[in-house]
């Protein structure tokens, strides 16, 4: 299929030469707070404006790694209704899966391509995955979705927001990682668990910071 890219965007996605490069490209790319409302940038968007969301990222990254000859993968971490979904990109190496993904915490990052199942990968980020109280709040994970199933609504290139992605993920079937037995014992995150998340990559806006520390509950009303 011919590229809808430009040549000077190529040259930019054709530089990303490997995972970890379209990691650390993320990375150094101002956080989307999206502050003048919810949006839902293609990659072409993301390329302009650069900033990005955790679905945006996953999105550039899934379109930067089909450059390289690997389908564009991403992978829905859902989470209970109190918190919000993750979305990574993945890919595959010689010895297993792997994950990019764009997040302006501490956690919830990038994974390297050692594990042998999606499931195996997924699980490594349920204890990473906590709402400000100390509630471990990953529930299920989707199976990997195929963007190019998107490729004549032009997904890659849109000028309008592509949520149309987003939606799709929320009605693939998705794998539950808890029993009701294990869901009832589990353990909140402690103290040090929760000073972690607020070692930003980029600092937010005060109105998110401030909402984000208001969830925050002392140890003892843990």
């Amino acid at each position: 299929m011919p590229s809808p890219f430009t040549r000077e965007e190529l040259a930019v996605l054709r530089g990303l030469t490997t995972p970890a490069k379209i990691q650390d490209f993320l990375n150094a790319m101002p956080f989307n707070f999206e502050a003048d409302g919810d949006t839902c940038r293609s990659p072409r968007r993301v390329l302009r404006d650069r900033t990005a969301n955790c679905m945006e990222g996953a999105m550039f990254a899934a379109a930067a790694l089909r450059l390289q000859g690997r389908k564009p993968l991403i992978l829905d971490l859902e989470a209970h209704h109190d918190d919000c979904d993750h979305v990574v990109a993945l890919f595959q190496g010689p010895d297993g899966w792997g994950a990019i993904s764009k997040t302006n915490h501490s956690v919830l990052r990038y994974r390297e391509p050692i594990y042998r199942s999606v499931r195996e990968l997924a699980m490594t980020y349920f204890h990473e995955y906590y709402y400000g109280d100390g509630r471990k709040t990953l529930r299920a994970f989707s199976k990997p979705i195929d963007l190019s199933r998107f490729d004549k609504r032009d997904w890659m290139t849109a000028e309008d927001d592509v949520w149309f992605v987003p939606e799709h993920l929320c009605d693939v079937p998705h794998t539950q990682i808890l029993t009701p037995r294990a869901m009832r014992g589990l353990r909140r995150t402690d103290e040090v668990e929760n000073r972690i998340v607020f070692v930003y990559d980029w600092e937010p806006p005060q109105k998110v910071a401030e909402a984000h520390k208001d969830s925050v509950k002392t140890k003892d009303g843990l």
